[in-house]
Order: structure tokens, then C-alpha cells, then sequence
């Protein structure tokens, strides 16, 4: 059963005309989820998001970064064709495999107020590494 991301936290910092999102969390999971809050508060306050409806979410690739991107990508591509926001996040990663579900709703947008429309993550200053502390960091530039 995957763990849901209840610690960690993230944070958006600025990429010439892109956006990049960063999650940090006590394991490679919490951070890509909390990296996930982040995307979603690069159109909204995820605050304002009910996580009312799920969504499944796969993806598999051979090292940490590449797996993070294609995380990325697969929110930002269930985010257009769903037309959805998402706020909560329980995922497993293992052996190279991320198994997720992801939770929210559709946009309003008097509600949400959406400010940018994800394009799609690149690896431009992606990473994924845990520190000497056990923290886990997951950053990456979105193109919006």
C-alpha cells in the first residue's frame, strides 16, 4: 500500500521565463509529491484544490532523475486532458517504478484563479539526491 505524503515541503523558484518546483521530504517519495504540490501551485493555491476524485498514475525509467520528469510530465498531461487540479498525493517508488495516485478536482476557474498552464518538465536544473541529513530533495524547471 503506498505511504501517503504527509511531511515535507516545497517551494517554487524562478527560471528565466519558466518556473521551477522543488519538494523535499524524509523519503524520494515525499519529495517527488511534494515537488507534485508545487506544480499545482504553479496555477493555484493547492489550498483551494478539494482532492474529491482520483486519478492513477504509473511510470517507470532507469534512474531517479528521468523518473521525476516523466512524474512530472504525467501530472501536467493528466492536468490538460482531465482538466484537473491536484492536492493530495500517495505514491510508492521502487526499483525504478512509481505507482501513484493523485487526488483533486476539476478547475474552476473563479475559484482557482489558474495564473499559468503547465507545458511540460525538462531537465533543466533537474534533480533528484538525498543530503547527509536523509532529506530528499526533487527539483525541476517546468516550462508554463
Amino acid at each position: 500500500m503506498p505511504k501517503p505524503a504527509i511531511d515535507g515541503r516545497y517551494e517554487l523558484f524562478a527560471h528565466e521565463a519558466d518556473i521551477g518546483i522543488r519538494g523535499w521530504g524524509s523519503t524520494k517519495a515525499v519529495a517527488f509529491a511534494q515537488a507534485a504540490l508545487g506544480l499545482t501551485a504553479v496555477v493555484t493555491d493547492p489550498a483551494e484544490v478539494n482532492a474529491c476524485t482520483s486519478v492513477a498514475i504509473e511510470c517507470a525509467a532507469p534512474n531517479d532523475v528521468t523518473l521525476f520528469v516523466d512524474w512530472i510530465n504525467a501530472l501536467i498531461f493528466e492536468m490538460a486532458v482531465r482538466k484537473m487540479l491536484f492536492a493530495r498525493f500517495e505514491m510508492a517508488i521502487e526499483q525504478g517504478k512509481l505507482t501513484a495516485t493523485a487526488w483533486g478536482e476539476a478547475v474552476d476557474r473563479v475559484r482557482h484563479e489558474p495564473a499559468a498552464e503547465p507545458k511540460g518538465a525538462t531537465y533543466t536544473e533537474a534533480r533528484v539526491q538525498c543530503d547527509a541529513d536523509g532529506v530528499w530533495t526533487a527539483q525541476c524547471v517546468v516550462d508554463v
